[in-house]
């Protein structure tokens, strides 16, 4: 389980993606997250919907 925030930079960094991108995938999804650190709460819900990221 996540333990700490995060940026939206380092989340869209473990999938290889740029945060704008990210960004694009939840307004498809329709994920409203507040603006700051994503708790996380909000990670798992971006990872559930998204696929969880295994580290190499």
């Amino acid at each position: 389980m996540t333990q700490k925030a995060k940026s939206r930079q380092e989340i869209a960094e473990e999938f290889g993606i740029s945060a704008k991108t990210l960004f694009r995938w939840m307004l498809k999804e329709n994920i409203q997250i507040p603006q700051g650190l994503i708790s996380p709460k909000d990670q798992e819900l971006i990872y559930k919907k998204f696929g969880k990221v295994i580290s190499k």
